[in-house]
Order: C-alpha cells, then sequence, then structure tokens
C-alpha cells in the first residue's frame, strides 16, 4: 500500500466540518468580537439588521481570508506537528476547492457590505483580506523574521471596519483600537512561536525564535509588551473607555508586564552557553513563561474590548477629566 507523503497527501472523504476548518472558525470568532466592538463604540444607531450584516460580512471575510491561507499553506501545514491535521494537507479538502472558496467568500462579504452598509468599510474589509492573503501569507510569513510585526495589520483592522460600517468614516478612536490589536499581536505570538519553534525551522518559516533566538525574542515581547500597555489604556484618555476600562486595562496592563518580565529573565541561565545544534539559545527554556504569556495575552484583549463594549451599550460616561 502507498505511503501518504506532505507533498501529496491521500485524498479521504470531506465532511462539512472540513470545510469550516478552513474558515480558522476560533480566529473568526475574534475578529467578529473586535468588530462588534467598533461597531459598538462608534455610538451611531445602526439597524440591527444591518449591524447584523456588517458582522456578517467581517465573519465571512475573515474566513475567506482563513481558505486562501490554508490553501497556499499547505505545503509548510504539512511540515509543522501544530497544522498538520488541517484540512488540506491532511487531504481532506483539495487545494483547488480552498481557493475558490476563498475567493468567493471574499468577493460575496465585501459586495455585501458595500451594498448595505458603505463602500468605505467595502474598501477596508477588501484590504484587510488582500493584505492577510497575499502581503502576509504569500510574502511575509515566509521571507522575514518580522512577518507577525507587519502582518498583524490584517488582525488589528476588524474594529476599524465595524466602526465604519456604522458611521462610514475611521476617526482616531477606532485607529486607537486597531493600534492596540497591531502591538498586541507581536508579544503575544512571539510567545506562541517560542515553544513551537521547533515545527517553524522545520517548515524554514522564519520566525523570530528560529532566526534570532529565544533570547532575542524575549527581550522583543518585553520591550513590546512595554509599548502596548500604555497604548491599551489610552482609550481612557480619549473619551472611548471610562473608569471601569481605565482599571482594567491598567490592573490587566500590570500582570501582562510582569509575565513578560518573568519569561524575559527565564533565558538568564542560558548564559552559561547552553546552546543548540544550530548555535541559538534552547527555546525549550522558560517554556511554560511563554505559555502563561500566551494565554493571558488572550485574556487580556478579550476583557479590554469587553469592558469597552459593556461600557458603551450601558451609556457609561468617559472620564471626563481625562478626555481629550
Amino acid at each position: 500500500m502507498a505511503m501518504a507523503t506532505a507533498h501529496s497527501p491521500s485524498r479521504a472523504p470531506s465532511r462539512w466540518q472540513d470545510y469550516v476548518q478552513l474558515l480558522k472558525p476560533r480566529v473568526m470568532s475574534l475578529v467578529v468580537f473586535t468588530a462588534l466592538t467598533g461597531l459598538v463604540c462608534a455610538d451611531r444607531p445602526v439597524h440591527p439588521v444591518l449591524a447584523a450584516v456588517a458582522i456578517l460580512c467581517i465573519a465571512v471575510g475573515a474566513g475567506a481570508s482563513g481558505a486562501l491561507n490554508m490553501w497556499y499553506d499547505a505545503d509548510i501545514d504539512a511540515k509543522m506537528r501544530r497544522t498538520r491535521g488541517r484540512p488540506v494537507p491532511a487531504g481532506r479538502v483539495q487545494g483547488a476547492d480552498a481557493l475558490a472558496l476563498g475567493v468567493v467568500l471574499s468577493l460575496f462579504s465585501v459586495m455585501l457590505m458595500g451594498m448595505a452598509l458603505n463602500w468605505f468599510a467595502a474598501g477596508l474589509l477588501a484590504f484587510t483580506i488582500l493584505f492577510y492573503a497575499v502581503i502576509y501569507t504569500m510574502w511575509l510569513k515566509r521571507s522575514t523574521a518580522q512577518n507577525i510585526v507587519i502582518g498583524g495589520l490584517a488582525g488589528a483592522l476588524p474594529p476599524v471596519i465595524g466602526w465604519a460600517a456604522a458611521t462610514g468614516s475611521a476617526p482616531l478612536n477606532a485607529w486607537l483600537l486597531c493600534a492596540i490589536i497591531f502591538f498586541w499581536t507581536p508579544p503575544h505570538f512571539w510567545a506562541l512561536s517560542l515553544y513551537t519553534s521547533e515545527d517553524y525551522a522545520k517548515a524554514g518559516v522564519p520566525m523570530m525564535p528560529v532566526v534570532a533566538g529565544a533570547a532575542s525574542t524575549r527581550r522583543q515581547i518585553l520591550m513590546y509588551s512595554l509599548l502596548v500597555i500604555p497604548i491599551c489604556i489610552a482609550p481612557a484618555f480619549t473619551g472611548l473607555g471610562g473608569a471601569a476600562y481605565l482599571a482594567v486595562s491598567g490592573l490587566g496592563g500590570l500582570v501582562f508586564i510582569l509575565l513578560a518580565w518573568r519569561l524575559f529573565r527565564s533565558h538568564a541561565g542560558e548564559a552559561g552557553g547552553q546552546r543548540n545544534t544550530d548555535g541559538l539559545y534552547d527555546v525549550r527554556a522558560g517554556a511554560k513563561d511563554a505559555r502563561n504569556l500566551f494565554a493571558f495575552s488572550i485574556l487580556y484583549l478579550a476583557l479590554i474590548f469587553a469592558t469597552l463594549l459593556a461600557e458603551h451599550l450601558m451609556g457609561a460616561k468617559p472620564l471626563e477629566l481625562l478626555s481629550l
């Protein structure tokens, strides 16, 4: 019996669940949540049906990006333990089918957004899909260790799209929500890559721990953490967030920085020259600290966006003395 290889997976029957998996539903849920926050924070009355259509379009656009990503990345996904069970490398969905699904959903989401809401929001949605599928997936991911830094823009734009869907514009506060996610992404994703770097090295993906080593990655995680927390607190000073937001973002930010500092300090034992065969520091050192930061980073982002969402839904007043 012929054995399936990473480059020519055996054909297995497709199930509807495989096509749902192509859309990266966990990523989609975060996109929907941040987009909804942007739409609500715009404080502009939107008909519930139109609001639902806007969120649907953003969700479908995110799913389209995921399908295009899985189509193009099938070769490297097959080499990594974390991703080799995905539908395309596992042979449950043909690459051409994933590509077709991504293209159709992209066109559907952008056109529906434009016709139902406004073409400015539709244009932002189209740009986001294009940026993730082409700029990040096809270029940045395979060519530079800054792939996550630059490519993070795609994941940061949904709240701006939600805001634009409600108002037809994107003011400073909308871009502040974008900045929070943009600068949150490197410490979040690099923490993950610290304990999955063997997979990335095997697939030839130049993630930061693979290219620069674990010690440098931890140092950059700490630097980005020190940068992102003031940005996360900033909405309390622009009239976007209230007292609850200031408390959640501030206290949570302290925990975030503490975890980043512990991760940074976890490489102290490497000073004695414990290196792997590639001459880079052993990425397994401090894996628990990396996992803790990765997990908390998700919780922190969810908490600050949930607080903003709750404050605006309840009509809480911003901090007048702090508003710019």
